[in-house]
């Protein structure tokens, strides 16, 4: 199986030890502590969960200075977006500034139970030139109409790195018991069903026709094994499916027209950033962890608006040393129903004339789904689209 990304093994950093774990959780109840943002909360779930190995923990502002500039950590380690864990002033206490170790809360799960307990190596704060350079560096903008970057910029200014331990995964394990994988479980999986070649696709959004014919082709053209379908369960933008309904629609998918055991249908804890083509970057870091050996990159990969190109996300990994990452990138160009061969293509491999593709706009499919009217078979298949009339439905009449 593919290693993991700057490792020989996965560095979960999970408390797998019940007695210690009981007792971490006891100290963490004592410790001065802070609140933590979504962001930084999502990103302990995935240290956790070995997405992010070799991590230790949050990064320092030198470390992320290093890593919006240049994509790689002072030791040399690729990694192409800071994980930080950066709280207001109200959370930076006297007993806060003076600990050794403090409690990391939890902001997403009531009464905000302890989440990881942090050796506190530093306590800095950000300038505003600092704080600029990490949002234009990571987003490609510093617009405060970009989806991510309110969530970076107006999250505090106190930065607070270390190593971490990790108690629990949030509320991903209770909300999504059948979906929610740990790198660790994706790996054992993989095994079990005797895979050698995986190929992953991200999303955040359900699958239709053409998402499904792109993992297809890309089965095909990797000779892969099977396909791990991995979904974002945490955080989204407005007007996002949640991950509920996506899950529904993606498995109902998934039982009517994929072959037994080609597909791992799995989900992870972390909170969409929007960030494009560095999130692209993250994307592949996250899948080689879990041992998928190729990574499917479509159009506008990660992206929110007009803030990136259609293949932005693409073409940054041309940009990457050759060594920084062992997964493989297949490209997806635009996808869609041809007429002439009647079946998804790619265009880029099935040239035709623009009348012989079938596709409609994302907004008409929103208004279709919502009136309750099913959309043509080439666009979306009717098991999915019954799920989603459902929920466009309900959110029209709530």
């Amino acid at each position: 199986m593919i290693k993991p990304h700057g490792a020989e093994t996965l560095n979960p950093l999970y408390v797998s030890d019940e007695v210690k774990r009981a007792e971490l959780t006891k100290e963490a109840e004592q410790l001065p502590a802070v609140l933590l943002s979504s962001g930084a909360a999502a990103s302990a779930v995935m240290l956790a969960s070995g997405y992010f190995t070799p991590l230790t923990g949050y990064m320092n502002i030198d470390e992320a200075i290093s890593v919006a500039a240049d994509m790689k950590l002072p030791n040399g380690l690729f990694w192409p977006v800071p994980v930080m864990n950066i709280v207001p002033p109200e959370q930076l206490t006297d007993a806060v500034k003076n600990a050794k170790r403090i409690a990391l809360r939890d902001p997403n799960v009531e009464g905000n139970p302890p989440l990881a307990v942090m050796k506190v190596s530093a306590i800095e704060t950000l300038s505003a030139d600092q704080k600029q350079f990490l949002i234009e560096k990571t987003f490609g903008t510093t617009d405060p109409e970009h989806p991510g970057v309110p969530a970076f910029a107006n999250v505090g200014d106190n930065v607070l790195s270390g190593p971490i331990e990790v108690l629990n995964y949030s509320y991903f394990r209770e909300d999504f018991p059948n979906t929610f994988r740990t790198a660790v479980e994706i790996r054992e999986d993989i095994a079990a069903r005797g895979w050698n070649t995986v190929v992953a696709f991200q999303t955040r959004n359900p699958m239709h026709r053409a998402h499904e014919g792109l993992c297809k082709i890309a089965q095909k053209e990797v000779n892969a094994d099977g396909i791990l379908i991995h979904m974002l369960l945490g955080k989204l933008k407005p007007g996002d499916i949640p991950a509920d309904v996506r899950d529904a629609a993606i498995r109902a998918m998934v039982e009517h027209y994929f072959p037994e055991n080609t597909v791992s249908i799995t989900g992870y804890g972390f909170d969409m950033l929007y960030a494009g083509p560095r999130e692209a970057l993250l994307h592949a870091v996250f899948r080689q962890n879990c041992g998928a050996t190729h990574f499917i990159v479509g159009r506008d990969h990660a992206g929110a608006g007009d803030y990136y190109g259609a293949f932005d996300a693409q073409e940054i990994f041309d940009t990457i040393p050759e060594d920084a990452l062992e997964i493989g990138i297949f490209r997806g160009n635009f996808t869609v129903w041809s007429k002439k061969c009647n079946e998804i293509v790619m265009m880029s491999d099935s040239p035709h004339d623009a009348d012989d593709y079938f596709s409609i706009s994302g907004t008409k499919l929103r208004e279709m789904l919502a009136a309750g009217e099913p959309p043509p078979p080439e666009i979306a298949r009717p098991e999915v689209a019954q799920i989603l009339m459902k929920y466009y439905q309900t959110e029209a009449n709530a």
